[in-house]
């Protein structure tokens, strides 16, 4: 599982520190300019043959049946997003008794969580807490449904695991989400020790992993040691290379045109998609805690997870990237394994490529890396 590897190896001092040279600024109305747009003939996409054979399947099955609904009322939306957690619920009773893990309801601070602890805790854990927050565009994954992500670190991390069930729209858009997620890592921090302390989250959760530590630093919180955004979505605008070439390549989320473009606009409820509390991309991202970012090649947010690398690649900061070969969202962060896949690649070092695309980003030196976390 790549994102137990990432949190394992920040914690522990590990890792490969980059710095990350932008490329030459385009202006973003350049990103989609339709006149300077390149035709691309129709072809075949293969099923990648250096890949396990369990993500073969996953890329073989096809686009998600849901990434083209459009729900329209309130209601709709409740609807739709109650029928996705009772699909999720159904399968994480017998996830937690493979991975010995219990998982028990709470409220810290006024706010709904779970707390996901492992049958045996690693001694070198027995004082950290891992602040989860789970993906699902700001709609999905409410309640019991959004846990998977925290079992699987628990379990295989053996981390004691927070996660955090915020507020979601139709009924609670922008901010009560990150509102929430404050609210418990405020009190997570006044009983453990920020140096013990880290965040993490995959797509959405990452994303908002991003805003956590933006707000943090503006009202002058202890940061986390360490933030794990995987596969983020740093920037909830059409904005990025691979919103274009990986549509319909990334079988997950498939499209930004999906339900993906209506649940932005629903939790920001009218507020400018490019504040970044809601894309932290544009966001002030130097002096961040150490930073493991994770994509995948079929990510349709891959650029939005090299953008936020240049973005925070600042004297000071520390970050190790990963990508996945072949991966479409979420499998990025989610394999479950007791070491690292075959098909995942560190990207770090001098005089490592990171990710050549339209968004790209070379690595070239290491920074100064942080100290080992207590």
């Amino acid at each position: 599982m790549l994102l137990f590897a990432a949190a394992t190896a920040i914690l522990a001092g590990q890792g490969c520190a980059i710095d990350v040279v932008r490329s030459p600024q385009v202006p973003v109305a350049a990103v989609t300019d339709q006149k300077a747009a390149q035709q691309i003939p129709a072809r075949l996409m293969p099923v990648p043959g250096t890949v396990s054979p369990q993500l073969r399947t996953m890329i073989a099955g096809g686009p998600s049946p849901i990434w083209n609904a459009h729900p329209k009322s309130t209601e709709e939306w409740r609807t739709w997003v109650q029928q996705r957690a009772e699909g999720a619920v159904r399968g994480l009773p017998a996830l937690r008794q493979k991975l010995e893990v219990t998982v028990e309801p709470s409220v810290i601070a006024g706010v709904k969580v779970f707390t996901v602890a492992p049958r045996v805790t690693s001694p070198e854990n027995l004082r950290r807490v891992l602040v989860h927050v789970h993906g699902g565009g700001y709609v999905l994954n409410p309640g019991e449904a959004g846990t998977s992500e925290a079992i699987l670190m628990a379990g295989f991390g053996h981390f004691k695991v927070v996660s955090i069930d915020y507020r979601m729209p139709p009924d609670h858009p922008y901010p009560a989400a990150l509102d929430d997620a404050m609210a418990v890592y405020r009190e997570v921090v006044k009983s453990t020790d920020p140096s013990r302390v880290a965040i993490f989250g995959t797509s959405t959760g990452g994303g908002l992993a991003l805003a956590m530590v933006l707000r943090a630093k503006r009202e002058g919180l202890p940061l986390p040691a360490a933030v794990a955004p995987g596969t983020p979505w740093s920037d909830m605008t059409k904005t990025g290379d691979s919103y274009f070439t990986n549509e319909m390549v990334d079988n997950v989320l498939v499209s930004h045109d999906g339900w993906l473009g209506d649940a932005a606009a629903l939790y920001a409820n009218g507020h400018d998609l490019k504040d970044p509390l809601l894309s932290p991309v544009y966001g002030d991202l130097a002096g961040f805690p150490p930073t493991l970012l994770t994509t995948g090649t079929r990510d349709l947010f891959l650029s939005n997870t090299v953008r936020v690398t240049a973005s925070c690649a600042m004297p000071g900061s520390w970050q190790t990237s990963w990508c996945s070969r072949a991966c479409p969202m979420r499998s990025t962060c989610s394999t479950p394994t007791r070491r690292r896949p075959g098909n995942i690649s560190p990207i770090c070092g001098p005089s490592s490529t990171a990710i050549s695309h339209g968004d790209t980003a070379r690595a070239s030196r290491p920074h100064q890396a942080a100290g080992p976390v207590a």
